[in-house]
């Protein structure tokens, strides 16, 4: 990529940029914090989390960085397992100001019908704002619209659905509900939710809800089958890295130009798609003279299993491969010639 070419994620932090003005220090940091526990902790509230302006532009500028580096980093897995397709439509379900919208965009060039529902109108007026702002046909000509998020959601037909960082806000009988129109509307369904034990109890659950609606898992999983890892001992979750704006770190007190956003995703499908032979679930372990990895992928009998494989400097260039592995990658790296 040219750097001097600015990209996705650099356009949504200049229309970030004047977000906060006018809007008190404390009364931002009150919200943000407010935000975390939301966000963070186990709140199913059923109802709208982002309440007023203050609220919405705090959310903005505290979690879309993030959000957007999750979901374009869960989308390119995607994209990995079926090279071939592109989404003609796009549906964001609990879209708030569009994190996933610009993603979505980030990942696939358009054009692409997009609707964005959510059930805070605050949200939706600042995320047609930002959208407006960007250079984006599909971002500018996307449609917001308010929807209650829960039991009796209706979906247009769609190639994508996304769901991303919203079942932690609703109750289990409305998560599931929301699953399983997702899986009933689209082609294509992506669930992103925060890398924590909870976060990836409901990936899980939809993972399964997905599966029995007839997709298959094109990622993370290597496989269909039921997760090896045991509730209670681990969680599977991934990392993408976030470059903070000046603005990114006033509002999150951080001094650091980066940081490292912890997420669980599925992404499940009807089109034609070819998932990892396996995951690296753990960062890479880079030792003296070898490498440890920790794999998601099939086990003995071909049933899915978690293993760690160690790769040393008789492995060549694998060798050479595994010291430039990235938790969340597959494993072995697919030839790119």
């Amino acid at each position: 990529m040219n750097p001097s070419v600015p990209t996705s994620a650099d356009t949504l932090r200049a229309a970030l940029g004047g977000l906060l003005d006018g809007l008190p220090p404390k009364q931002a940091a009150a919200a943000v914090e407010r935000l975390i526990a939301n966000y963070r902790g186990e709140t199913p509230t059923n109802a709208p989390v982002l309440r007023d302006r203050s609220d919405v532009a705090a959310y903005a500028a505290y979690r879309m960085p993030a959000t957007f580096e999750a979901v374009r980093a869960a989308l390119d897995a995607l994209a990995i397992a079926a090279p071939y397709w592109a989404p003609a439509s796009h549906v964001d379900v609990g879209g708030g100001t569009g994190a996933a919208t610009w993603a979505v965009d980030a990942t696939w060039g358009g054009p692409r019908p997009t609707t964005v529902l959510d059930w805070a109108e605050p949200a939706l007026v600042l995320g047609r704002e930002l959208a407006v702002s960007s250079s984006s046909e599909v971002l500018r000509a996307a449609e917001w619209r308010r929807a209650v998020i829960g039991a009796g959601l209706e979906l247009p037909a769609a190639d994508l659905v996304t769901v991303s960082y919203v079942l932690g806000e609703l109750t289990p009988e409305a998560r599931g509900a929301v699953v399983a129109e997702a899986a009933r509307a689209a082609q294509t369904v992506v669930i992103v939710e925060p890398g924590t034990p909870d976060g990836y109890l409901r990936v899980r659950e939809a993972r399964d809800l997905l599966i029995a609606a007839g997709l298959r898992i094109a990622a993370p999983c290597p496989h269909d089958g039921t997760c090896p890892i045991a509730v209670g001992e681990d969680w599977c979750h991934f990392s993408a890295r976030v470059s903070r704006s000046s603005l990114h770190r006033q509002v999150k007190g951080g001094s650091l130009a980066y940081e490292d956003e912890k997420f669980s995703y599925v992404a499940a499908t009807r089109v034609p798609a070819t998932p990892a032979t396996s995951r690296i679930t753990r960062r890479p372990q880079i030792r003296k003279g070898l490498v440890l990895l920790d794999l998601c992928g099939p086990a003995a009998g071909d049933a899915p299993g978690l293993s760690r494989a160690t790769v040393t400097k008789r492995h060549g260039d694998l060798y050479k491969a595994a010291r430039d592995a990235d938790w969340g990658q597959e494993w072995p790296p697919v030839p790119t010639d």
